[in-house]
């Protein structure tokens, strides 16, 4: 590992601490609808729309109103954008006279599933399957709305700690229009005016045939990209408009343009463990949340950087210089970028899968064993280290119940966080969410290992068709894991040499997804209820205290201990395995 290397990680954190504190005191004042600098200009705004779609924004609602507000939303999206790509081919913006024979049935309802759950799986090509329409009313549109139910529900479970005595969490249909319209929206169109800037293409112009020097023909795709790419890592989304994704350099063409892609990644995530301490009137729960989320992220960063530089016994022996110079970067190289390089290259396969987001600037699957176990455990950790828009958030504050819970165990004594008793209602709704995700990826991934029919281009059962497996053992199975870890964990990253465009990849990490979103989602809106109904309870001396060290260490071990006794013997059989063999 190199100076550079890590000067560049620090620049990264110290940028993302620095914006904490500010964006997470405007969040929460828009979410309590605060005036703000913004009011003026797009309150107007926000109450034409109130009255035009007939919402009440100071009705509150019931918890199970608001879960079936999202239910509802979430349903006519997915719905919508289905529509939208089976019949692309009679609507404008479609210059390359794509139609529904570019999307079978199987990979739109995949796709609609995908962008509605805020994962972005992409089995498809991009700028070979979708129209501009169909990118920029279906998929950028979505990358908005998904992102901005996630973060409502977080809010919703905030309110929990922080009300006593009320029936009520608040108003899914306000929370979302705040969210798209104050927070996610002013911040996109700035990005997006940065990338374009940096050289990020956006025109609604026709593919470009050229002529290149050797005398080959090839088509340049373009298209509506900045507005998209902006949004995509914001709201934590990462569906790239190229299928190479942010490693193309039409999307991603410059080092600022990367650190600010993987800025944008952990802005809002990190800003909420402030908006969650303003909310609850006591910063230092959020700081506390904000350091647990930190060790883990340095941890994995450490990790994946150290592997990737070290490279592998098979590099060495093949007469491959390892050690960085002035000359070359060493180590691991292959699937990188030359402009990122290793520490940036493992620095975002890090951040990407520490957040939902999924985007990628380099090829997971071209990273060595235990390097590319990083961002598979990181997913498989709940997507808790600083996490998507909102689900960081929540899924973090499932693990402090959790972890309470624990403590209360070895002391004997009713656990509290917050002021609120954590009884049995909590406890089974936080542990339902865990064991239904964790249930989704082995299950799914155990039966696409074992099972005897050809589910891919390289996974085929034993006898004549093993003559086309390409990856077979230890590395093909991660590649499955990894399928469905992503899926579930509505990340939308992969281990690419999957080949996943086939009925039963398409159906079942469709379903993955909607397990992953809804069974995480609507047991913490039920825990929003029942604490948000309850007294607070004055602290005493047997109080533990949940904003100090003792309780960040708990909180991490209990995240890490959760994962590596779930998920240890699949990472055994895939990523562990793999690196012992070499």
């Amino acid at each position: 590992m190199t100076s550079n290397g890590w000067l560049q990680i620090a620049v990264f954190f110290l940028l993302i601490l620095a914006c904490t504190k500010p964006l997470g005191t405007f969040i929460a004042a828009v979410i309590e609808n605060r005036r703000t600098w913004l009011t003026p200009v797009l309150g107007p705004v926000e109450r034409l729309i109130y009255k035009i779609c007939g919402i009440n924004p100071e009705e509150e609602q019931h918890w199970t109103r608001y879960a079936g507000a999202l239910l509802v939303f979430s349903l006519v999206s997915a719905v919508l954008l289905y529509a939208l790509q089976r019949l692309q081919g009679f609507l404008p913006f479609n210059p390359q006279a794509y139609g529904a024979g570019s999307v079978s049935p199987d990979l739109a309802f995949n796709t609609s599933v995908s962008f509605t759950t805020n994962t972005n799986w992409q089995s498809y090509t991009p700028e070979t399957t979708l129209s501009y329409l169909v990118q920029m009313a279906g998929l950028t549109v979505h990358n908005f709305a998904s992102a901005a139910a996630g973060l409502a529900v977080a809010i919703a479970l905030v309110r929990g700690f922080a009300r006593q005595s009320a029936k009520t969490v608040g108003n899914f249909w306000a929370d979302l229009m705040r969210a798209t319209l104050y927070i996610l929206l002013p911040i996109s169109v700035v990005a997006a005016l940065i990338l374009c800037w940096q050289g990020v293409i956006q025109n609604l112009h026709p593919y470009t045939a050229v002529t290149t020097l050797e005398g080959v023909k090839q088509t340049i795709a373009q298209g509506p990209v900045a507005s998209q790419e902006a949004i995509k890592m914001l709201g934590t989304n990462g569906g790239g408009f190229f299928n190479a994704n942010s490693a193309h350099p039409f999307e991603n063409p410059t080092p600022l343009s990367n650190l600010l892609q993987m800025f944008l990644i952990f802005l809002i995530p990190a800003a909420l463990t402030y908006t969650f301490g303003k909310m609850v009137r006591d910063t230092r729960q959020g700081w506390a949340i904000f350091a647990a989320m930190t060790i883990l992220w340095f941890a994995g960063v450490l990790t994946a950087y150290h592997f990737e530089q070290k490279g592998t016994p098979v590099l060495a022996k093949s007469g491959i210089a390892l050690q960085a110079t002035n000359n070359q970067p060493g180590g691991n190289m292959e699937g990188k970028e030359t402009r990122f390089g290793i520490a940036n290259s493992a620095l975002f396969a890090t951040v990407t899968t520490d957040a939902s987001c999924g985007a990628v600037n380099g090829v997971h699957d071209s990273f060595t064993p235990l390097g590319g176990l990083v961002p598979l455990f990181n997913i498989e950790l709940g997507e808790v280290v600083f996490g998507g828009v909102g689900a960081g958030l929540y899924g973090m504050l499932m693990f402090a119940i959790l972890s309470v819970f624990i403590a209360g165990l070895m002391v004997g004594r009713t656990p509290e966080y917050l002021g609120k008793k954590i009884e049995q209602k909590e406890v089974k709704m936080a542990m339902l969410a865990l064991l239904v995700l964790a249930a989704s990826i082995l299950l799914f991934a155990g039966a696409s290992s074992v099972m005897s029919f050809a589910k891919s281009s390289y996974w085929n059962p034993p006898g004549p068709t093993t003559a086309n497996v390409a990856n077979p053992g230890a590395h093909g199975f991660s590649e499955i894991l990894y399928a469905y870890t992503s899926g579930t964990g509505n990340n939308g990253s992969a281990f690419a040499g999957l080949g996943a465009n086939t009925p039963w990849y398409n159906l079942t990490i469709g379903l993955a997804m909607l397990l992953g979103r809804f069974f995480m989602l609507l047991p913490l809106l039920a825990v929003a209820g029942s604490l948000a109904a309850k007294k607070q309870v004055p602290v005493s001396a047997g109080t533990f205290p949940t904003h100090g060290p003792l309780f960040v260490g708990l909180l991490v071990g209990v995240v890490v201990i959760v994962g590596a006794l779930t998920f240890f013997p699949a990472l055994s059989l895939g990523p562990i395995v793999e690196h012992l063999l070499l």
